[in-house]
């Protein structure tokens, strides 16, 4: 497999390599193949996966001896058969273990026809960055479930598209963002499309909604906490954007209150795209509101405290493992983050379900006990005080939170009281809650905006 890698920008703010003609062809192909792989029996899916996972595993131990001691150490031998009683034996990795051991996890080859290796390197919400290695099959199986996502919400790609997110380049700021000819990969190298724009999403939401009203796009891409305050901001001024059609959205948890307010001030539904950096993508949302495992890309294991396989209605922390990044194998990487099994979808696909993605890694709560528990705290309960206008908690040591406020006026005593003690409800008895208010809120140095933060070190 031989890809040039010039870069050419996209209109989804990342840079793709330059494509040949033949990955289109290999694009279409993985579609039909995808048209049926959703709809496998679990047990045929399953087979599959783990088919595809001993050639993984017996890679990885071959080429890395961060993971030849650590399978080893599970009882594994050279070429034998992964089955599911096996792989709960092999320990989940961590996020520190990736940043610790780095280089030690990559193997010292890849198959050939995986193509060349690439690098990148995602922050998280902790700033320290990880570099993960992947492979041009990594990055075309990406490619794959980009396109996959169109297909399952029927978009036309002959219409508009735009997308306010981070722009590492620096050449999309307001008024005039920046303006592309199609939608370029990986839809604009399999079909002619309409055209497309992007938005640095440092701005104000009047910059932004300036520019959506002058660009007039069919559909958008952006983080959660962006859509809701354009929402905000559309509702509260009275205007309308005529032609959209939807809003995808990635990079952050969507809650039932980003929802509502997509549907009030814009007549939409969200679609939402779970995904990392260092994995791909791990779940789509389809028409009926599950996410949908990507199966054929990852293996996704929902584990309880103990560490076994949650059961539908079960919340458990997430469990990935890229099925074909054969450059730096994560095996049983533990993401960080939080979600609920689901049950059977009626869209008919068999792909396993996850209810709710409910928080990530910085969701997480740490007691004196040193223990952590995922933070939920009851986002209803803002929403109920009509003054608040953006919020973040941010537990600042063990016994102390900081709620900051950003609000349309001061709230009554009773207000300030009730918000603590939902707090302390809700998180722990223990903790003194501190309200301070703040003109704005800032983001992550990746753009995303976060409902709670820890400063607490592990």
């Amino acid at each position: 497999m031989s890809i040039c890698l010039t870069p050419r920008s996209s209109a989804s703010g990342i840079l793709w390599p330059a494509i040949p003609a033949e990955v289109p062809a290999r694009l279409l192909a993985l579609q039909q193949q995808f048209a049926q792989s959703e709809r496998w029996a679990p047990e045929r899916l399953a087979r599959h996966q783990f088919r595809q996972l001993s050639r993984l595993v017996a890679h990885a131990h071959d080429g890395s001896a961060f993971y030849r001691a650590r399978l080893e150490a599970s009882g594994y031998r050279r070429g034998q058969e992964i089955t599911a009683e096996f792989w709960v034996s092999v320990p989940v990795l961590g996020r520190r273990e990736v940043q610790e051991h780095g280089q030690a996890l990559a193997c010292r080859e890849v198959p050939a026809g995986h193509g060349r290796t690439l690098t990148s390197a995602t922050s998280g919400s902790t700033g320290t960055p990880l570099r993960i290695v992947s492979t041009e099959l990594a990055q075309l199986i990406w490619h794959a479930i980009t396109l996959r996502q169109q297909f399952w919400h029927r978009r036309d790609l002959r219409l508009k598209f735009a997308s306010i997110r981070r722009d590492h380049d620096n050449a999309s700021f307001p008024p005039a963002g920046k303006a592309y000819s199609d939608w370029s990969m990986p839809e604009g190298v399999v079909y002619p499309t309409g055209p497309a724009c992007v938005l640095d999403n440092r701005c104000t939401p009047e910059e932004q909604a300036k520019w959506l009203l002058r660009e007039e796009p069919d559909y958008l891409l952006t983080f959660p906490s962006v859509a809701q305050e354009l929402a905000r901001y559309f509702r509260d001024h009275g205007l309308r954007l005529e032609r959209l059609k939807d809003i995808a959205t990635l990079g952050e948890v969507v809650t039932p209150r980003v929802r509502a307010a997509c549907r009030e001030a814009f007549g939409v539904e969200i679609a939402d795209m779970y995904s990392a950096t260092e994995t791909g993508y791990l779940a789509l949302q389809c028409h009926s509101g599950s996410y949908h495992a990507q199966s054929e890309a990852v293996l996704l294991e929902v584990l309880d405290e103990t560490g076994r396989r949650c059961e539908p209605g079960d919340i458990g922390t997430v469990v990935v493992t890229p099925l074909h990044n054969f450059a730096m194998p994560l095996l049983r990487y533990a993401i960080g983050d939080f979600a609920e099994v689901g049950g059977p979808c009626a869209c008919g696909r068999t792909l396993p379900v996850l209810k709710e993605i409910l928080g990530r890694a910085r969701d997480t709560v740490m007691l004196p006990s040193g223990t952590r528990h995922y933070a939920w705290f009851g986002m209803r309960r803002f929403a109920e005080i009509p003054e608040i206008v953006q919020f973040q908690v941010v537990q600042k040591t063990l016994y102390d939170l900081e709620v900051k406020l950003v609000t349309r006026g001061p709230l009554s005593a009773e207000s300030e009281e009730k918000l603590r003690d939902n707090l302390r409800k809700a998180l722990g008895e223990h903790f003194s809650v501190r309200l301070t208010y703040h003109d704005a809120i800032p983001r992550s140095a990746s753009g995303k905006y976060f409902d709670f933060l820890s400063e607490v070190p592990d």
